[in-house]
C-alpha cells in the first residue's frame, strides 16, 4: 500500500513539475507548484517525517510560493511565446532519460549483483525519537558549519539586496 502511495505521489510530483515548466501563464506555473509542494509533503508524511511536511508547507507553500506570485504580478508577466522550438530539445534530453528509468526500474539487462543485502530483505525498525529533536540534533552537530555558511551567504545577499535597492532609490531622486 506504501508503494501505492509512493507511486500516486511521485506521479504527481513529476506531472505538476513539468507543467512548472511547460505552462506559459505565469499564475498557472505558480499554481502547478503549489500542487508540487503539497505532494512533496505527502511524499514527507509518508516517511514518517511530519516535521519535514509542516515546515514544507508552511515555508515553501506558504512564503516562497507569494514571493513567487508577488514577483509575477509587480513584474506584469504576461504568457511567453518565445519558447515553441524547445519542445524538440526537451524530447531529445528527456526521452533517452525515460528510457534509462524504466530500464533501472524494470532490472533490465546489466543489472549487477553484489554481496550486499537487498533493501527489502528486512524490515528497518525506526528508532523512537522525536523527528524535530532529532533533526535539531543533526543540524546543530553534524551541518553545522554547513548551516552557518548558508545562514553567512544568506546575510550578505539581504545586504546586497538592501544595497542595490538603495542606490537604486538615490539615484532616481537625483
Amino acid at each position: 500500500m506504501s508503494q501505492l502511495f509512493f507511486g500516486y505521489f511521485a506521479g504527481m510530483i513529476a506531472l505538476t513539475s513539468i507543467l512548472v515548466v511547460a505552462l506559459r501563464n505565469p499564475v498557472y506555473s505558480a499554481l502547478s507548484l503549489l500542487v508540487m509542494f503539497f505532494h512533496v509533503a505527502g511524499l514527507f508524511v509518508t516517511l514518517h517525517a511530519e516535521f519535514l511536511a509542516a515546515v514544507q508547507i508552511i515555508v515553501y507553500a506558504g512564503a516562497i510560493l507569494v514571493l513567487y506570485l508577488f514577483v509575477v504580478m509587480i513584474l506584469n508577466v504576461t504568457q511567453d511565446d518565445r519558447y515553441h522550438s524547445q519542445w524538440r530539445i526537451a524530447g531529445v534530453v528527456c526521452i533517452p532519460l525515460f528510457i534509462e528509468s524504466i530500464l533501472l526500474l524494470s532490472g533490465g539487462a546489466g543489472t549487477v549483483t553484489t554481496g550486499s543485502p537487498s533493501f527489502q530483505s528486512e524490515p528497518h525498525h525506526a528508532i523512537a525519537t522525536d523527528n524535530t529533536l532529532a533533526i535539531g540534533q543533526t543540524l546543530f552537530s553534524t551541518y553545522l558549519f554547513p548551516f552557518e555558511v548558508a545562514s553567512l551567504v544568506l546575510l550578505v545577499a539581504m545586504i546586497g539586496a538592501i544595497v542595490l535597492a538603495k542606490r537604486d532609490i538615490g539615484g532616481s531622486e537625483a
